[in-house]
């Protein structure tokens, strides 16, 4: 590690979705609302799991650590957006960017592991229903959770060690609302060349890897799905599998969006919407999507708003 060129770093400098000095109070607007709706929209789906003893099940134990994930995810980087703009400050320390990128990486990679073991919970309870609070133990899904964690922090870890060893020059201008990884990468003075084989390598195993696990449960589930004789069977039966369904392609939709906007063009703004979509836009529509078409969530959360403290809290 070139530790001597790090030290001159004064400081990153995120560039942000827009330099029109008129429209920073409107997307402060609108990412302030977006955050806050991300943070409640989840916070409710946590509380509605807790509080409702008929939801302690696998599948929404699952649901309910994807909502912190999603709480998390959006958190690393929305903050510092919003701060930055109140304060017409562009910069971010070098330090507060490793960390920025350390824990965006770690909780998407989270996300990424927890949408597989969601479509193991529904390939299980689909396909062994007879078996499947037996096989789907509580200390089973704890250590699916644990593992997952274990992975993406792994992951996260390799990709921070692997920017540490860069250097960078004084300033370094980033086009971009948070410190991403590929573009930190690029923008290193020192060779880069260990670091994209690294980079690339990795997204393939955490992106191939979990993909094809869920296809796998998925082609399970469908065999089942066709060998059940009654209309209202399969409809029940697949009405389960809805709601992630729409959860993981608007999450692997969204990544190939940044992966392909930024590969296509040298322009960092397609990117930059891309990575909106990716990081705002589908943890906040998470809740909606799992919430509107899921009737015992909406029953939790009708009995949650119910509650003597939480109407207290409202009113």
């Amino acid at each position: 590690m070139e530790a001597n060129n790090n030290t001159q770093i004064s400081g990153f400098l995120l560039l942000g979705l827009s330099k029109e000095p008129k429209l920073q109070p409107f997307i402060f607007g609108l990412f302030l609302s977006m955050y806050l709706v991300t943070v409640f929209g989840n916070l409710l789906i946590i509380l509605a799991v807790s509080s409702d003893h008929h939801l302690h099940t696998p599948m929404y134990f699952f649901l309910s650590n994807l909502s912190f994930v999603d709480i998390c995810f959006t958190s690393t980087t929305i903050p510092k957006m919003l701060w930055n703009i109140q304060t017409k400050s562009k910069v971010i320390t070098y330090e507060g960017c490793i960390t920025q990128m350390c824990f965006y990486i770690l909780f998407a990679g989270l996300d990424d592991i927890l949408l597989t073991v969601m479509a193991y919970d529904r390939y299980m309870a689909i396909c062994h229903p007879l078996h499947y609070m037996v096989i789907m133990s509580s200390q089973l899904c704890g250590s699916l959770v644990l593992i997952s964690w274990f992975i993406s922090v792994l992951y996260s870890l390799l990709h921070s060690l692997m920017v540490l060893r860069l250097s960078f020059h004084p300033t370094v201008k980033i086009p971009q609302f948070f410190c991403e990884l590929n573009q930190m990468i690029q923008l290193a003075s020192s060779d880069n060349y260990l670091n994209n084989i690294v980079m690339y390598f990795a997204a393939v195993l955490m992106g191939v890897g979990p993909f094809s696990g869920i296809l796998y449960s998925y082609s399970k589930i469908v065999s089942c799905i066709c060998k059940i004789s009654s209309a209202q069977g399969k409809y029940k039966a697949f009405s389960t599998c809805v709601s992630h369904l729409l959860v993981v392609f608007l999450f692997y939709f969204t990544v190939l969006g940044v992966y392909f906007s930024s590969a296509a063009t040298h322009s960092s703004h397609p990117s930059t919407i891309a990575s909106v979509m990716y990081t705002v836009v589908t943890p906040m529509l998470n809740p909606f999507i799992y919430s509107l078409r899921n009737k015992d969530i909406k029953g939790a959360l009708k009995s949650l708003y119910l509650m003597p403290s939480i109407k207290d809290l409202l009113y």
